[in-house]
């Protein structure tokens, strides 16, 4: 089992009573509301986080992109990757992922990407994602085109990587009369490539393709849709003529380990229903902008997601498997039988969420690191049969 370390680097010092009138964080949410000073102190203490995973033992360290929005503060993924490179030494580092569509010249995700991998001696994973229905509005892109252009602008990435240049590209949505990126990346013939989701069925076919056989990643699901959505990775495999492996599969989940399940409860579950009913809340019409998906996957999402409007309280989030809080026994045992039941090879541990203060993030971080994981890690490699690959 690998374990990562996942971070979205909210903006935790928004004045939530200042701002309970506005209907979301992202995207209308003025952005006076952001204190400079503020924001200075949680990027140090973030990046201190992240940078503790490598020394905890995680297997590599994620961070993410999005825009406009107090849910997170990583606009530019590349840069706070950057900076982990200089404040690691071993760990790899996962961008969670660049949102191609939204990119005029998704040649420079090939180039910065190359960089870090260069600058890190090869420990780069490089997800790629569509980018949040809100974000289109954010960047005023045509969300109908958003599956085209994700495509387009990965192959043209995937080619600049692999194909000596220089070469043209044209495409519908892109075009070039020279594409030879310097650097090329240090692994090759490129970087591991996850493409994280919130469960759209082109999304999981595109990563099963067996020209790409990418790691997918279902992100804050209830487990019974996580599974779901990991069983249809299997199945679409199956179609194509080949059996995937749990290396091809990974969950990422909000996480709190505590003395007991009732004062875990009682210290993580405020923090948790910030995170869920105020800085992930949406409205539909940026959740799922029109012809950002299919019907069908739009059918399966709105059921998974909701609106982003109906709140949810963190007891039923526990009881649902979107949110794993309890003891060090409690947590172990819940993940390794979700593990066990779904056989994903790969766990995005995310021990800060919502407004969760320093003091209760780094005593999160010590326990699951010295109180769940081995006994996961350990328990996964009994029942998985399979040796998973290391990162």
């Amino acid at each position: 089992m690998n374990i990562l370390l996942f971070h979205l680097m909210p903006y935790a010092d928004l004045d939530l009573e200042a701002t309970k009138s506005y209907p979301t964080t992202w995207t209308t949410l003025p952005n006076t509301f952001y204190d400079p000073k503020k924001g200075h102190a949680l990027y140090t203490r973030y990046l201190d986080e992240l940078a503790l995973g490598e020394t905890l033992g995680f297997d590599g360290v994620c961070v993410n992109e999005h825009h406009q929005t107090a849910y997170g503060m990583m606009p530019s993924p590349t840069v706070t990757a950057s900076a982990l490179t200089q404040r690691t030494s071993k760990v790899k580092i996962a961008i969670l992922g660049s949102a191609l569509p939204l990119r005029t010249h998704p040649i420079t995700v090939a180039e910065e990407h190359a960089m870090i991998d260069n600058i890190s001696g090869g420990r780069l994973i490089s997800g790629f994602v569509r980018g949040i229905g809100a974000e289109y509005h954010t960047f005023g892109v045509n969300p109908t085109f958003s599956h085209e252009r994700f495509h387009e602008a990965h192959d043209l990435i995937v080619r600049a990587w692999t194909e000596p240049g220089p070469f043209e590209f044209h495409g519908k949505h892109y075009h070039f009369e020279y594409v030879n990126p310097w650097p090329r990346p240090y692994q090759q013939p490129h970087p591991p490539i996850w493409i994280p989701s919130q469960g759209s069925r082109e999304t999981i076919e595109f990563a099963a393709d067996p020209a790409h056989k990418y790691t997918y990643l279902q992100t804050f699901s209830p487990i019974k849709q996580v599974g779901r959505y990991l069983q249809m990775y299997r199945d679409v495999a199956k179609g194509f003529g080949y059996t995937s492996t749990p290396n091809q599969l990974g969950w990422a989940s909000m996480i709190y380990v505590g003395d007991t399940d009732e004062s875990a409860l009682a210290e993580a579950g405020p923090h948790f229903e910030v995170f869920r009913n105020r800085f992930l809340k949406k409205p539909l019409e940026m959740l799922l902008p029109p012809g950002y998906s299919s019907r069908e996957s739009m059918k399966a999402i709105a059921m998974s997601k909701g609106s982003q409007t109906v709140e949810v309280d963190a007891k039923s989030a526990v009881d649902a498997g979107m949110f794993v809080c309890g003891s060090a026994k409690t947590v172990r045992e819940t993940l390794i039988a979700y593990a066990k039941e779904i056989g994903f090879g790969n766990l995005l541990a995310m021990l800060q969420f919502g407004t969760l203060p320093a003091d209760l993030t780094l005593r999160n971080m010590r326990r699951f690191a010295e109180e769940v994981m081995p006994g996961v890690r350990l328990a996964a490699r009994e029942f998985q049969g399979v040796e998973i690959a290391p990162l």
